[in-house]
């Protein structure tokens, strides 16, 4: 049975602002640029070099919890593009990560808080999750009802049940939290288990989010579903995406805002529309609304800010302060003053009433959001660092008699800039008063010809090697010219491209789609396998996934208790075992029979462990590290061709991994071999190997007495070579106890001399460069 693979449309604000991208992403965090639809789940796993106290791509929310005590600490929540998100124990002059919290597939775009204890987060992998805010980092629900990105995020003080999500399906939500947290029992088939998919045992299974029809309000969207669990109200108009979205304290009003310039007002408790407000030439990407919702503000790409009176249902300001598109917005407790930032790489400070306004500071990157802290306001920027400033949030006229303000204008900036009369804001403030570092992200990449390898480039210019099959860093050269070292790097060898690689995370993400993902082998000796026979294939995929899952692996043993139970480590038969019989041909990998040791060419990290990304036959996709895994998880949770091969050493049938081909003496070459006709062999067999055939098979007319007799090649390394003439015989290579002369061969393709070393699918891909099978010719080396 094949599983259908969800892809999703995605539209990606580039750096235009305005201009769109598209492009296709797959449920497990598939950013591949393939539009194929994959036919079976795939495994991510997503490498970590750094410490996981640290961010490694750019930021794009922040959340301050307050104490409710009085000596008690303050936290300040992250959510980045790395996926996951972050607590921070906040003192004066210095933070403490406390917690991550990691089960999302792609970016976390926003983040609130409801309530004392439940952090909301969503994210482009389509989700909203709830976590414990204060524990560990504890998913508690994951709440599926968006069909695309969910962008924006906004919840009421004063009233902690309610939040809305809005995002680029055109879709708002307003959710109660604590309904949709609310267990129900497992009658219906409308079930959705924590957010780990099962991942996490303690977690209770919780309802599904699929909205069904209500016919209270005709604003209230119709969406075929299951009869049972939780659903949130759907407010029903947007046409396009939402950028944006803001609550009033009591949760009675709700904006809305997006590509399609406009303002809407909504009554949250039903999901009416109340009205719609015009005055922005582009996106609206942030909003605010005071306490009682009376007065509204909004930053937009059109570089403007516009103060509304929901009352009057009219703009009755228009503020000209950034040279760019505004990204953030954050007030004063009293609504009087405005911080804002954007893609101009600069924070203002505007007074609302006198339309005064001063550069606070300017930044390295373009500003995301905006948190304040008693006196201070955090910033996020695209950068996966957090920086403090001073902000005088109770007392903000302290900044302005510090003078360097200016009169904000109230057209397009193209007029506002006169009101500048010439000259540039000089900032108020030259360093922050604390940074919360972040790692640099990835942002370039090279596989490198020996599939193990992956060549990257970070935002700071570090160029560092990786081997994907350990997840480590093996080199890291510094500040150097990627495309140099990448030329330095080359190696002339070809094995299949078994996996795919992405950078999205800002780390790298390793992608496994079966079958393909099994095309690659090499011999033991080639590994440096010690203790396994040098002629043994072992198969990258398989042998990366068991290193992968064997915290895993162990774990499941422990909780099946000895080897030898009933279950072993082998799936039920209605687990896994149907769905491979259906196939015309299953490989066993033999040789490999029961065969869980991780070897070390594939030992992954325990101190900076990677992720795994993927998901089962319920659920949907998930992430968690590979040594958090509890070893509960099964095929509801990953694909059922990883298991099949990690736990019952299977593996799907692949593409034909032999290369045929011919060998002929060369001309004038009096030496013949007793065998003719089109040769078959592993696409990875040696050169040497093809030398002993010869040497095997050869026909001598004469002794050679000045042919080397002390032979050059060892044999028996790499397994039959096959002949495919009539009668098709097989046959091990390696010289015969009769055989006592050894002479010196050489193998040439297209009249070049092959290295002893080189593999057949080398010399086919950078010698012989021709669809047709490849031609060897052999001669012996005289006078050797």
């Amino acid at each position: 049975m094949l599983v259908a693979v969800r892809v999703l449309f995605v539209v990606v604000v580039d750096d235009d602002d305005g201009v769109v991208a598209m492009h296709r992403v797959g449920s497990a965090g598939n950013t591949n640029n393939s539009v194929r639809p994959r036919k079976e789940k795939r495994l991510t796993y997503v490498l970590s070099d750094a410490d996981d106290t640290k961010h490694c791509a750019g930021i794009n929310c922040l959340k301050v919890l307050r104490s409710t005590v009085s000596d008690g600490c303050d936290y300040l929540f992250t959510g980045s593009r790395d996926g996951t998100l972050k607590r921070w124990a906040l003192s004066e002059d210095s933070t403490t990560c406390s917690a991550t919290f990691e089960s999302h597939v792609d970016w976390v775009n926003d983040a609130v808080l409801a309530g004392d204890s439940t952090l909301v987060s969503c994210s482009s992998d389509t989700t909203l999750k709830t976590w414990n805010c204060l524990s560990d980092g504890t998913c508690t629900r994951t709440l599926r009802q968006h069909s695309d990105y969910v962008t924006c995020l906004a919840a009421a003080e004063k009233n902690s049940n309610i939040v809305a999500s809005g995002g680029l399906g055109g879709e708002v939500f307003i959710w109660d939290v604590e309904a949709a947290l609310t267990p129900v029992s497992k009658s219906g088939d409308a079930m959705e288990e924590d957010c780990s998919n099962g991942v996490n045992g303690s977690i209770n299974s919780l309802p599904m989010t699929s909205l069904r029809t209500i016919s209270s309000s005709n604003s209230i969207s119709a969406h075929t579903t299951q009869s049972h669990g939780y659903v949130p109200v759907g407010a029903k108009g947007h046409k396009e995406s939402v950028y944006a979205l803001a609550m009033n304290d009591s949760g009675t009003r709700l904006v809305s805002g997006g590509t399609e310039k406009v303002v809407r007002v909504w009554d949250p408790r039903t999901g009416s529309k109340a009205m719609k407000l015009r005055g922005h030439t582009d996106n609206i990407r942030a909003l605010l609304l005071d306490s009682t919702g009376r007065y509204c503000l909004s930053g937009s790409s059109d570089s403007m800010i516009r103060l509304w009176d929901l009352g009057m249902q009219r703009c009755v300001h228009s503020y000209a302060v950034h040279t760019d598109s505004v990204w953030a917005l954050a007030s004063t407790p009293t609504f009087s003053h405005v911080y804002s930032g954007g893609r101009d790489l600069s924070l203002y400070l505007t007074d609302l009433a006198t339309r005064e306004s001063l550069l606070l500071c300017t930044k390295e990157h373009p500003i995301l959001q905006l948190a304040l802290h008693d006196d201070s306001i955090w910033v996020a920027t695209t950068d996966s660092s957090v920086h403090r400033w001073p902000a005088e949030a109770h007392n903000p006229q302290k900044v302005f008699q510090r003078g360097g303000s200016f009169l904000a204008g109230n057209l397009s900036f193209s007029r506002a800039r006169v009101s500048l009369e010439g000259s540039t804001p000089v900032p108020v403030y030259k360093e922050p008063t604390l940074t919360i570092p972040g790692t640099p992200a990835i942002v370039q990449h090279e596989i490198l010809n020996n599939r193990r390898h992956v060549l990257t480039k970070d935002t700071a210019g570090s160029v560092k090697l990786w081997e994907i099959t350990r997840g480590i860093v093996i080199e890291d050269y510094g500040k150097v010219s990627f495309e140099e070292k990448k030329e330095q790097l080359f190696e002339m060898v070809s094995i299949p491209a078994w996996f795919t690689v992405d950078t999205r995370l800002g780390s790298l993400s390793v992608h496994l789609d079966t079958p393909q993902c099994f095309s690659a082998e090499m011999y033991s000796a080639d590994l440096n396998i010690v203790g396994k026979p040098e002629d043994d294939k072992v198969n990258l995929a398989r042998e990366t996934l068991k290193g992968l899952l064997a915290h895993w692996l162990a774990k499941r043993r422990q909780r099946l208790g000895s080897p030898a139970s009933a279950n072993g480590d082998v799936l039920s038969g209605k687990d896994v075992a149907p769905r491979s019989l259906g196939h015309s041909r299953v490989e066993v990998d033999g040789g490999s029979e029961n065969d869980s040791m991780v070897y070390p060419p594939f030992e992954f990290s325990t101190v900076s462990p990677p992720s795994v990304v993927t998901e089962g036959s319920q659920g949907g996709p998930w992430r968690k590290k590979i040594t958090d895994l509890d070893g509960s998880e099964d095929e509801k949770d990953f694909p059922w061709w990883c298991l099949d091969c990690v736990l019952n050493n299977r593996l799907p049938p692949r593409e034909n991994t032999k290369c045929s081909f011919y060998l002929h003496p060369c001309e004038g070459s009096a030496v013949q071999i007793l065998t003719q006709g089109k040769l078959s062999a592993p696409r990875i067999l040696r050169i040497h190997k093809v030398v002993n055939y010869v040497v095997e098979k050869m026909v001598l007319d004469k002794p050679l007495d000045s042919v080397n007799t002390d032979g050059t090649f060892a044999p028996g390394l790499g397994g039959p070579l096959q002949h495919s003439v009539v009668g098709d015989g097989s046959f091990r290579s390696g010289l015969k106890p009769w055989q006592k002369l050894k002479p010196s061969i050489e193998i040439l393709c297209n009249n070049q001399v092959l290295s002893p070393d080189m593999s057949l699918a080398t010399v086919r891909a950078y010698i012989w460069k021709k669809p047709e099978d490849l031609v060897l010719n052999y001669r012996v080396v005289q006078g050797r």
